[in-house]
């Protein structure tokens, strides 16, 4: 019974709240890499409406592989909830860094609060 309960609030929540009236990530990301590339363009993940619905919070790591023309080629999660972490990548994915000789990997972090 309480798992089609919260089926229905999840649909509901998916089905009415749209995606503009989400909130955003609640903590920049940090860079862990001692190499850390200087970030030109960061876009910052938008807050699931179902995780603000099942009110989930939560730290999502990445690891993304940045081209020497400073463009994102991959980013692979490392850690956090699947749904979180889906905002996440597609975010960093977005994302721009300073020119550079060589591609880098880059490891981020984002903190989740409802």
């Amino acid at each position: 019974m309480r798992l089609a309960a919260v089926f229905l609030i999840v649909l509901f929540g998916l089905t009415v709240i749209p995606n503009g009236l989400c909130a955003d990530a609640q903590s920049a990301p940090t860079s862990e890499s001692p190499s850390a590339r200087k970030v030109i363009n960061k876009v910052v993940p938008a807050y699931p409406a179902t995780a603000r619905i099942l009110q989930l919070s939560g730290t999502v790591k990445l690891e993304a592989l940045v081209l020497a023309n400073g463009m994102v080629k991959s980013v692979q999660v490392k850690g956090g909830n699947p749904l979180l972490a889906q905002s996440a990548q597609n975010a960093v994915r977005e994302w721009r860094w300073a020119k550079a000789d060589h591609d880098s990997t880059e490891t981020l972090e984002f903190k989740f609060m409802p």
